[in-house]
Order: C-alpha cells, then structure tokens, then sequence
C-alpha cells in the first residue's frame, strides 16, 4: 500500500530518520485516500467474517484437507489478479480481496479441526502454537522481502511472487496433509494408537442438533470471544498499519519499511514457539492448573501489548526506541496462543471446530472495525491519530483481560458432556 499509493498517512509527524522518502515506482501510483486505503486493507475481513461458523460446522462432517487446499490455492489465484483489479479501480481491488477473505477464512478455520485429531493432551500448547506461529512467520517473510521487490521489480510483483508461492503450497498440502494419523503411511502402528487413545474425539456434525441455547448462556465462551475480539483487533491494526505507521513517522525508503514491519514478526514468531514450550511444560509437571496457565497466557498476550503501545507513544525518545517497543508490542501478542486460543478445546472437545469458528468470527468483527475505524481516523484526524488508535486499542486489550480473569474456566461445561445428553 506504501508503494501504490500517493500517500499513506498524515503529514507533519516527526521524521526520526535522515533517509530519503520512498523512490519513486515505475509502476501505477493510485489517488486513494486513508479512509478508502482502511476500506481495502479491512476488505479482506469482510469476506472472512462469511466463513468461520458455517465452516466450524462442516469441519466436522467434510475432509478438512480437501477444504484448506481449495481454498488455500482458491486465495492465491485471486493474489495473481490485483494488479490488473488495481488498474480497473478500488472497486474490484476490493471485490477481489472480499474473495480472497472467503477463502483464507475457511483455511484459517478448519485448520483447528486438525488437532482435535492429532494433538494430544500434553502436547496441544506446543502443536497448536507451532501451527499458529505461521500466522506470525508469514508476515515476516512478506514484510521484509516485499520492500526489495517493490524497491527492484516494482509492486505488481509482490503479488505474482506471493501468488505463485501459494498456489505451490496448496499443491504440496494436497501430497503431505490428511485429515486422520490412521490414514498417514509413514507413521508406526505404535505412534497411531498413542495418538487415539490420548485425544478426545470431536463431536460429528452430521445428523446431531448443536447445543445452541447452553452455548449462548456460556459465560466462559463469552469471555473467549471478546478476548478474541480485543486481540483481532491489536492484532489487525498492528498487521495491517505498521508500514503504514512507519512510513508516517519515519519517512524511509521502501525498503527499510519492509525491513523495520518484518522484524516484530519475526520474534512474535519466536515468543509463540516458545509460549507453547512453556505452557506444555507448565501442565506436565503440574505447577499451576489449566485455568490458571490460560488465565497467565492470556493475560501476558492481552495486557503487555496494551503497555508497550503506550509506551511507543510516551516514551519514544529515538528511532531505535521505537523500533523495540513496536517489537515487544507485537511478540507478546503470542501468549494469547495458549490462552484464548485453546480454551475452546479445554470446554467443549466434541464442538471445538464450530467454537472455534464462533469465536474467531466474533474476533473478526473486531478486526474488521478496527481496520475500518483506523483509516477513519487517519483520514479525519492527522495530528493525533496514532495516540487515539493506540489509546483505543489498550483499552480493548484490558477491558479483555479483566472479564477473562472473572469469568474464564477451563472444565468441560455440562452442555458438552455428552452429546447424547444434548438437548436445544
């Protein structure tokens, strides 16, 4: 966005860097303004905001591996027409990445059906958090070669590469993913039996009724969700605007933005690895409960991202100041991994798909509202928008915090017990 537009952000803030600004691309140069630039990079939300609950449902009666593939390959087709959208106008930019949310939606959500399979009990924090991570380890990769390309191959680039990339990944997931260990050739009989017999099965979806009415009066999944929508929306506004956050306040060139966006992935990344590790490790050797190793994870992952946007805002002295908080904003984020993430899993094994399918559309809409809402501001209010998103953002993040730590729980509830019990 950096790049394909005439500007990206408010003027007069403090420039902390002496490089030049961006170079001047060979390729198109668009006249969005912030506000329809927020509705592009959000656009994607929309699309993925149609997906979560009916694909949680389906997750548990169709093939897992057949729905990410298709639609994961579904996703970087679409990457491979913006440019050519871009040139037709916002409009189809956004019809496009409407598309593409659809699609990554389904991905992002049957994924979690996987483990309800595959992990066992001591080892969901380290599993799902290694799986996760990606979600972490994407942006880094992407942040920080996309400047280069832009810088040397021009913009349109970016999303030929990326593209392409995709479409390869979806066919190698077709070749090495399947949806049961009893399928998988190259695993011993000994390791297929460890893994059945330490796993609580999912509930099937086909021809059983959900508990919709229980679920609904859950108060420990209500707190799930809005932890859910507190992080989507730090996390959505910290993805999607850091470029655009640099770019304002450091005015360097394209390449060094890539740079400077990428590194906060890139130990967000280390700090999810190492947050599963830990809560395994934690529950192993029986320190603290469950509910309370979700509670401390879940905290970390809420609170410390809160305190150090604050902290970028008063107490950014320097470039390189800065450059830390915004890491530390960004990869303490992870804790929330073994959080809110899990906590699904721990109250309701036989519906975790379709929860987790609630739960991250709840924390889509979050995402959405924010991305929608931050290039709002920046359009209205240049000279104090950063200190009103930040501010805005803190505060989710705690009134999150405060009403997990009353109400979260970590015991499989009444209503998921039996489903031969289950009642609407």
């Amino acid at each position: 966005m950096v790049v394909m537009v005439n500007s990206t952000g408010p003027s007069g803030l403090t420039n902390f860097s002496e490089n030049e600004p961006p170079a001047k691309e060979k390729n198109p140069v668009y006249d969005w303004s912030p506000e329809i630039q927020g509705i592009i990079l959000s656009s994607i939300l929309y699309g993925a905001a149609l997906t979560p609950v009916p694909i949680g449902y389906l997750s548990g009666i169709y093939s897992v591996k057949k729905m990410v593939g298709s639609t994961l390959f579904l996703s970087s087709l679409f990457s491979l027409f913006i440019p050519l959208a871009a040139d037709l106008g916002e409009a189809t930019v956004i019809v496009c990445r409407v598309v593409q949310g659809i699609a990554q939606g389904v991905v992002l959500t049957a994924q979690h059906a996987i483990w309800v399979k595959w992990a066992p009990l001591l080892e969901q924090g380290r599993l799902t958090s290694i799986s996760l991570s990606g979600c972490l380890l994407g942006p880094f990769i992407v942040l920080l070669v996309t400047g280069f390309i832009c810088q040397s191959l021009g913009w349109p680039m970016v999303y030929y590469i990326f593209g392409a990339c995709g479409c390869a990944l979806a066919l190698i997931w077709f070749i090495v993913a399947y949806d049961d260990p009893k399928d998988h050739p190259c695993m011993s009989i000994r390791e297929k039996e460890y893994i059945a017999s330490s796993v609580v099965q999912e509930f099937s979806s086909s021809g059983l009724s959900l508990p919709f009415k229980a679920m609904l009066k859950s108060r420990p999944l209500w707190v799930i969700s809005l932890s859910h929508f507190a992080f989507f929306w730090t996390n959505t506004i910290l993805i999607v605007y850091i470029p655009t956050f640099i770019n304002s306040v450091f005015h360097v060139n394209v390449e060094e933005n890539g740079l400077l966006s990428a590194l906060p992935y890139l130990f967000a990344w280390i700090f999810g690895i190492l947050s599963g590790l830990m809560a395994d490790f934690i529950q192993s050797r029986n320190i603290l409960s469950l509910l309370a190793i979700r509670k401390l994870f879940n905290t970390l992952g809420l609170l410390l991202p809160a305190f150090f946007s604050l902290c970028l805002l008063y107490l950014s002295s320097s470039f390189h100041i800065v450059i830390i908080f915004l890491i530390l904003t960004n990869a303490t984020g992870s804790f929330s991994l073994n959080g809110m993430f899990l906590n699904p899993l721990d109250i309701a094994p036989r519906y975790y798909s379709f929860l987790k399918g609630v739960t991250s559309l709840i924390g889509m809409i979050g995402g959405l509202i924010a991305s929608t809402l931050t290039g709002i501001i920046i359009d209205q209010d240049p000279e104090s928008s950063w200190f009103k998103i930040f501010f805005l953002m803190s505060g989710m993040n705690v009134v999150g915090v405060i009403f997990y730590l009353i109400f979260a729980e970590a015991e499989i509830q009444d209503w998921a017990e039996d489903r031969r019990q289950t009642r609407l």
